[in-house]
């Protein structure tokens, strides 16, 4: 019963690792792709320093994953959780708060005359 619960709890995990890495690699790839020049316009931190702390997300979120998935074992909650959460926060706050500002700059999402009529269904 044990070994069944330990292997539940380890499937979870994993999944909850690799939808935070997806999260990640989904805002590094969006900030890669994105100019230096939009982020100066936007007054937002330049691009190098988005790049660097998702590239960090990225790593650390790869360790979490990696390291059960290739021995087998439960993730450990300690330090390496704290440094995916970490991570998957600062990915959410470029994907909530950089992203949608940088969107309307590059001319995508609701920027374009579309402020004040509401839905679009």
């Amino acid at each position: 019963m044990i070994g069944f619960v330990n292997f539940v709890e380890f499937l979870i995990l994993v999944a909850l690792g690799l939808m935070a890495l997806g999260i990640q690699g989904w805002a590094l790839s969006d900030c890669v792709r994105t100019t230096a020049a939009d982020f100066e316009r936007v007054g937002k931190r330049t691009k190098t320093f988005w790049t660097a702390v998702l590239a960090g997300s990225v790593f650390f979120g790869f360790l979490y994953v990696i390291v059960p998935v290739t021995t087998l074992t439960v993730p450990p909650l300690g330090m390496g959780m704290i440094f995916c959460l970490a991570g998957v926060t600062a990915a959410g706050v470029y994907l909530a708060d950089v992203r949608p500002v940088l969107a309307e700059v590059r001319g995508r999402g609701r920027g374009r005359g579309q402020q004040n009529r509401g839905s679009s269904w």
